[in-house]
């Protein structure tokens, strides 16, 4: 199969990259960017944006199923009839699509059409843990105001269900809903992330204003801090529930959050 894989140079865009490649699959990379993407060998990487869907023919000729993302830059992507009708009019038949929250006119379309679709949906990406790595390199601490269990998900384990959504039958009109195998805490993180860099780490509980200024501290907007409190207090319901959804689709255990640290380890131990 020729798959088109657009997000490829994101976190769960480059894991469906390495794995459709390893599988011996014909890999198109859609990236805004050619010349930094940065993936493996063999891939055939083009130029493309989703928010101008003029740019998009030459990447779709000769593709059997696409993945897609429902955002272009940092806001979701209003033009999704467009692109589903375009995509359709090249004769792609498959698609995935990595979703938020909320749905957008990607998925509205989608559904609306004659593509099979998969919709990958999830809690939280184990990778948003790399937010604490400075404060643990520098402090040996972990703050924040969120106190609630959250069943974060290996952007591996992501990428391997839409692998097998793409190029596998029987997932056609499913919404998956995908989490690792445990539902954790941030202090139950901070003692993970610390066992993996063998380094006594201190999680410190904040109030709503220590948070706000932890949150404005990374240069995030007054509507994404006040989001960030929202968030930390009032947690989406399924924010603690594990589903197996990773095994029964591809045939093993999720991987677990203390894999993901050991693989990130260097990310948060101090500079020599």
């Amino acid at each position: 199969m020729r798959i088109l894989v657009t997000g490829a140079t994101g976190n769960v865009g480059r894991h469906i990259v390495a794995q459709l490649h390893a599988a011996g699959h014909d890999v198109r990379a859609l990236s805004r960017n050619p010349a930094k993407a940065g993936l493996p060998a063999g891939v055939e990487v083009v130029a493309g944006d989703l928010t101008d869907i003029s740019t998009l023919g030459p990447a779709l000729e000769g593709v059997d199923a696409i993945h897609l993302i429902t955002f272009g830059g940092d806001a979701d992507l209003t033009n999704g009839p467009e692109i589903v009708d375009l995509v359709a009019r090249h004769g792609i038949t498959r698609a995935t699509v990595l979703c938020g929250w909320s749905p957008t006119s990607v998925e509205s379309a989608l559904e609306s059409s004659a593509i099979r679709w998969t919709f990958l949906q999830l809690a939280e990406f184990m990778g948003n843990a790399l937010e604490w790595a400075d404060e643990i390199r520098s402090h040996g601490t972990v703050s924040t105001l969120a106190t609630f269990r959250s069943v974060v998900v290996h952007e591996a384990d992501i990428a391997a269900v839409a692998a097998a959504a793409l190029t596998q039958d029987g997932h056609e009109g499913r919404t998956y809903l995908i989490t690792g195998p445990e539902a954790l805490t941030p202090a139950e993180r901070t003692q993970i992330i610390a066992e993996a860099i063998g380094q006594d780490l201190t999680f410190v509980h904040l109030n709503e204003e220590q948070e706000r200024a932890r949150l404005r501290g990374f240069g995030y907007d007054e509507d994404y801090v006040e989001f960030g409190i929202r968030l930390a207090m009032s947690p989406p319901g399924v924010s603690d529930v594990v589903h197996p959804t990773v095994e029964e689709v591809t045939g093993r255990p999720a991987r677990t959050f203390a894999q993901w640290a050991r693989e990130h380890a260097d990310h948060f131990r101090p500079t020599p």
